[in-house]
């Protein structure tokens, strides 16, 4: 309960150096909650895994959109690195999670929200760069390499991480929009396997 307000030292931290990533663990930490009230799972620990799951990104905030100003640092660098980058926010934000003492239900939530999915939009960059030279790209550089979700709390801090960043590209979004495009996600997590330990039934994933 404590640990559900925002005015924590490493959390106001966050604020001033990554108000992007700030705000969309926010939005994440109230779409988890209100998901994990809906099934009757633990929704205040999806609450506050919400609002840390992203607070590696506090070590290099400018290479995570939500932060950017029109430059794209990524555009600079390959993809492979780009990649290593993104990847590394999971292991930084495990770090700060032990060192700051939070328990471990959160740091799990922490560690798992990306479970080992690929990056997509680097992976598909590269693989459409390495076409141009005839080159071969790993999947592994490009997939995360955390556990799968082990708790319905932290499959929900997943798809509400997912679904908040994939919401804000929508253009002149309506519910139909929203619906279509959070069932994909689903679908796509469980393509994927992403969902296989989570413990989620098709009813929950349905409300």
């Amino acid at each position: 309960h404590e640990l559900s307000f925002t005015d924590t030292p490493t959390l106001n931290r966050l604020s001033q150096v990554a108000p992007g990533t700030f705000n969309h663990s926010k939005n994440v930490a109230e779409m988890a909650y209100d998901a994990c009230k809906a099934i009757g799972a633990n929704a205040e620990l999806a609450r506050v895994g919400g609002l840390y799951h992203d607070v590696g990104k506090a070590e290099h905030p400018e290479y995570f959109i939500e932060n950017q100003n029109g430059r794209n640092v990524h555009d600079e660098i390959n993809k492979t690195l780009s990649a290593a980058i993104i990847k590394s926010h999971v292991k930084l934000g495990v770090e700060k999670a032990k060192e700051i003492g939070l328990p471990q239900e959160v740091i799990d939530i922490i560690s798992e929200h990306h479970g080992n999915d690929l990056i997509k939009y680097f992976y598909n960059e590269a693989v459409r760069e390495a076409k141009d030279k005839s080159l071969v790209v790993s999947e592994e550089d490009f997939r995360y390499t955390g556990r799968i979700p082990a708790t319905p709390e932290s499959a929900v801090v997943m798809l509400a991480d997912c679904s908040e960043a994939a919401t804000r590209t929508l253009k002149n979004p309506n519910h139909q929009k929203y619906e279509k495009l959070i069932n994909s996600i689903i679908i796509d997590k469980m393509n994927y396997k992403q969902l296989n330990n989570s413990q989620l039934t098709i009813n929950d994933l349905d409300k």
